[in-house]
């Protein structure tokens, strides 16, 4: 990471919230490159610090040593149907009135475009269920044969 460059994800804050994921792990280690040491590196390495000699003397008396933690992999919920997540269910309902190749097609833009503005807002949730969605209308037949 270029640390001297200020800005939003090299402020104080931002710094400290990186080097505390990497203090999570029992190897972790955090390399900050840099010319000159800005005022949000000092000060988020000054607070670092502190917080690693609490850390330490509060393990120190009450005998805890550090591990990584390990979880198994769990299943995700997978969301087969779209109508089962969120304002999606009005898709299923209003399918009946893109019955046309036309209409159809034009579903599928507007889900296209509902998908990349998920997307550009980070809801990355909501823009794979749309890609799902827009997949399946896309496969699906009608009246005059199958969306490629």
């Amino acid at each position: 990471m270029d640390a001297d460059k200020e800005g939003f994800l090299r402020s104080e804050t931002s710094l400290i919230q990186t080097m505390g994921r990497a203090a999570r792990n029992i190897n972790g280690t955090v390399i900050l490159y840099c010319e000159n040491i800005t005022g949000s590196i000092r000060r988020a390495v000054k607070e670092t610090n502190r917080r690693r000699k609490i850390q330490l003397e509060y393990n120190c008396k009450y005998q805890i040593i550090p591990k990584t933690i390990t979880k198994p992999v769990e299943e995700f919920a997978i969301i087969n149907n779209i109508s089962d997540f969120e304002d999606f269910s009005t898709i299923n309902e209003e399918r009946g009135k893109y019955l046309s190749q036309s209409n159809l097609w034009l579903l599928i833009k507007s889900l296209e475009k509902e998908m990349k503005q998920a997307a550009k807002n980070l809801d990355f949730e909501r823009a794979a269920l749309l890609r799902d969605e827009i997949r399946r209308l896309k496969k699906e037949k009608t009246l005059f044969g199958e969306i490629k």
